[in-house]
């Protein structure tokens, strides 16, 4: 049996002798029980070159096989099949498949338990197709008939189930649970809605997650217990009941106009107090450690409750302490740490992340029956603290307290609350004297819980000393975190008078560790920290800029370096150096708003940024050229100096060792020297076959910068820019190309229309520019096309070519087009509102001195 033959087959069965259409039939239900079968009638129906009627009538015969073939094939297999039995269904079912639902009924019914599996599977695929359908009237009259002729089978079927503890069981469960799941995620179909359904599905999820698993077959990795099949099934029963709850049975959270208020009515009076109960009693033998839950079976019970005073100490309060995993991850990847415990949006499915929002809610909406309880519960914890015998005290316990007080910060601090005149003996007490904890997480909680309250103004100087005296110790500390919880603490007391005072003797010290710590932790954790001290003390930090460099100019190697030290010292020392260059970079950066420092500083290192150029260290390069793009993104200029280290990188790109000067003119534009290295790394790298599209999409916003930035000077370069837009395979590159072409319109719309007629190419860019048009999606690309049209629409109409003229309506269509879709690229843009300005003044400058230099 091959694919020809069983092609010939089903071709033979449309042919117009019936004698060959009925040998042709026969032949086939003879070989479509044998092995491939199915494969070939899959290779049939996804050739392109099949006939139709060809494909027809194979498409027939894997409607009749599917359901066997499935009981067979192995489970890999049978996920494909699957996926396939959902396409034919979403085209065919119900008009073109009537007696599909007969076949699932019949495998539902079936005494074999595979056969049943299979049934359980085909159901799931039909519910799909009707997934997405539920506006129109016929298909939630088509899925209501489903319901109603099927699960009443498959509730029996669970029913047989619920007592067994067989993995095979555990599957079937989930698959079940699943495809209610599916029925009632975006609709909740009206055969659904009555008690005699809603009773008995609620019952069985609610048992299916009561349901003990004994321990002899529950994994010992932790890993493979999260991926457990019973646990993945009560995970499928929380998942839907905290649906049906959210989206249909909360009256709180549905419009006065929905569908589904008298139903939610009766879903929270009757069926939501059982399933807070259930989840109370899991949540409790959780915390008695007499059941495991994995972590997601956690966060669909945090989201689940909305009211339960016993929760905060039995069910948040153990998952706010420190726990032995974050022990572990802090001793062995106390950066991994710090990422995860520091980022918010590390993991917002998190049962910890989960829980601080319900802790939250509690206290925020329930401030009187729930803020001032959960308040008495965290002071007893910090009581008993306090009084317990050294051996007796828990301090894992003090730091799930004070991370408590710390979660509600923003409502403590707030004088309705009534409680903030009350925290800075609260600090004293229980905070100061965790700086010196033998415990490194309670030091960091002290440092963290300052950053929490760093809005109080404390009434006496001595409270202050302290804070401050407790944060300096924690920044020698000899943890990572804690350090960089001090530095973040300290970002907060700056802003105290007496603090700035004390702080300036020792500030370039402060500064060399923030420093060293943001390259130690990879990470713009305390960016801002860095951004406030230079806002702070941008005076004082002046002269340490230059210090700092000659402080650390001992570790950049010189020429003498590299003569008398082996390879193993070269690399040494090139790694020292890296570490000092990307320091004094990161420096650049938060110097911004100082532009005397920043030019001497950058006198400074000139001579570093040419050496290591001229003796073409590589392994410098990126940080040297790190130096070269702070400095001028944070003065705004570029200086002589700064031109001769852009012609040694020119150099350095063309591999050319000629160290022999070239003259330079202070502004680039009137050098057209310069211009032309500019242009022949551009045209070099969009030329060389050893580049790929996204270094040649590089090359395209070099030239776009040149051609924003030097309007009316580089008229002799810019229609070389013009890029040969065939033969470009990727979407990215391809725009960047569009681009290119777009801004040379804006540069100078005649003379680019000129250069696009004598190619041939003003019809078919036009085309392809309009076809694209959706993909210029930034802010900068729906702006660059605005006025780039609004260039050409000013141009009087005799200058237009007459392609462009007959698709004029086009052009203005386009514009308006762009307008529409701006708003809503601008809502995503940080600083809009600035960039708006700055940009519009920009285009009006340019345009005027264009103006100006062809009058």
């Amino acid at each position: 049996m091959d694919f020809h033959t069983v092609y010939q087959l089903f071709s033979a069965t449309y042919h117009s002798d019936q004698n060959l259409q009925k040998q042709a039939e026969l032949q086939l239900k003879q070989i479509e029980t044998n092995p491939g079968f199915i494969s070939i009638l899959l290779q049939i129906l996804s050739s392109q070159e099949s006939e139709l009627g060809t494909r027809q009538a194979n498409k027939e015969a894997f409607k009749r096989n599917i359901f066997h073939v499935l009981v067979t094939v192995p489970n890999v297999v049978r996920v494909q099949l699957l996926d396939s039995l959902g396409k034919v269904l979403s085209y065919d079912y119900p008009d073109k498949w009537q007696d599909f639902m007969s076949q699932v009924h019949d495998f539902l019914t079936n005494n074999n338990p595979n056969n049943v599996y299979i049934g359980l599977f085909a159901l799931q695929q039909v519910i799909k197709v009707f997934q997405w359908r539920t506006k129109n009237r016929s298909n939630n009259e088509h899925i209501a008939e489903i319901i109603e002729k099927t699960f009443p089978i498959v509730l029996r079927i669970s029913q047989g189930l619920i007592n067994e503890i067989s993995l095979d069981a555990a599957e079937m469960l989930r698959i079940l649970i699943k495809i209610y799941s599916t029925a009632t995620q975006y609709d909740l179909p009206a055969p659904l809605q009555n008690d005699n359904s809603l009773v008995p599905w609620v019952t069985l999820m609610l048992q299916l997650f009561e349901k003990p698993i004994p321990q002899e077959i529950i994994p010992n990795e932790l890993d493979e217990r999260q991926k457990f099949i019973w646990f993945r099934a009560q995970r499928w029963a929380c998942r839907s009941l905290n649906r049906l709850f959210s989206r249909y049975g909360n009256p709180a959270q549905l419009p006065p106009s929905t569908k589904y208020g008298t139903f939610a009515e009766n879903f929270i009076l009757n069926f939501g107090p059982q399933i807070l109960q259930t989840y109370l009693l899991q949540t409790e033998r959780w915390i008695k450690k007499e059941i495991w839950l994995s972590d997601k079976i956690l966060y669909f019970c945090s989201d689940f409750f909305k009211d339960a005073q016993t929760l905060v100490s039995q069910f948040l309060f153990p998952q706010l302490c420190f726990s032995d995993e974050d022990e572990e991850l802090w001793v062995e990847d106390p950066v991994e740490y710090i990422h995860k415990k520091m980022d918010p949006l590390e993991d917002f499915t998190s049962p910890v992340s989960s829980a601080i929002a319900f802790l939250m809610d509690l206290a925020k909406h329930r401030k009187k029956h729930t803020f001032v309880n959960i308040m008495e519960f965290i002071t007893a914890v910090l009581i008993n603290y306090q009084n317990a015998s050294p051996e007796n005290k828990n301090p894992r316990s003090k730091d799930g307290a004070l991370k408590m007080i710390g979660c509600l910060s923003d409502l403590i601090l707030r004088k309705k609350y009534g409680v903030i005149h009350l925290m800075e003996g609260f600090l004293i007490m229980h905070v100061f004297p965790e700086f010196i904890s033998e415990y490194p997480y309670l030091r960091a909680r002290a440092c963290d819980m300052l950053v929490k309250f760093n809005d109080i103004d404390f009434e006496h100087e001595t409270t202050l000393a302290t804070a401050f005296q407790g944060v300096t110790s924690c920044m020698n500390d000899t943890e990572l975190p804690v350090k960089i919880q001090a530095c973040l603490a300290l970002q907060g007391l700056i802003h105290n008078e007496t603090v700035r005072v004390a702080l300036i003797p020792d500030l370039p010290i402060v500064m060399q560790k923030l420093l060293d710590l943001t390259n130690q932790i990879d990470s713009d954790t305390l960016s801002t920290v860095m951004e406030e001290f230079v806002e702070v003390f941008a005076k004082e930090l002046g002269p340490f800029a230059v210090q700092l460099y000659f402080q650390n100019e001992l570790a950049i190697p010189g020429k003498e370096d590299f003569e008398i030290a082996d390879d193993l010292e070269i690399d040494d020392k090139t790694l020292a150096a890296a570490g000092v260059l990307k320091t004094i970079s990161t420096l650049i950066l938060s110097l911004e708003s100082t532009p005397e420092v920043l030019e001497r500083l950058e006198n400074t290192l000139i001579p570093v940024v040419t050496f290591s150029l001229k003796n073409r260290i590589s392994e410098l390069y990126d940080d040297v050229f790190g130096i070269v793009d702070s400095c001028t993104f944070s003065t705004k200029k570029i200086s002589p100096l700064m031109w001769e280290i852009f012609e040694l990188i020119y150099k350095t790109f063309k591999g050319d060792n000629d160290e022999t000067g070239i003259d330079y003119m202070e502004v680039f534009v009137h050098n057209s020297n310069l211009q032309s290295m500019i242009y022949d790394i551009i045209e070099t790298v969009m030329k060389s076959d050893r580049l790929g599209e996204g270094d040649r999409s590089c090359a395209c916003k070099l030239a776009e910068s040149v051609l924003l930035n030097c309007r009316g000077y580089v008229d002799q370069l810019a229609f070389h820019y013009l890029p040969d837009l065939k033969n470009i395979s990727g979407m990215s590159f391809k725009i960047h190309c569009i681009e290119i072409v777009i801004n040379c319109l804006y540069y100078n719309p005649v003379l680019t229309l000129h250069n696009l007629e004598e190619r041939g190419m003003t019809q078919s860019f036009f085309t392809l520019w309009f076809s694209y048009i959706n993909k210029f999606s930034r802010v900068h690309d729906k702006k660059l096309v605005i006025v780039a049209l609004c260039a050409l629409i000013e141009l009087p109409v005799e200058q237009l070519p007459h392609t462009l003229q007959a698709g004029w309506s086009q052009v203005l269509d386009g514009i308006l087009e762009v307008f529409k879709s701006l708003p809503k690229a601008e809502e995503g843009d940080e600083n809009v509102i600035d960039e708006d300005v700055k940009y519009l003044e920009f285009l009006a400058q340019e345009k005027r001195k264009s103006h100006m230099n062809h009058l």
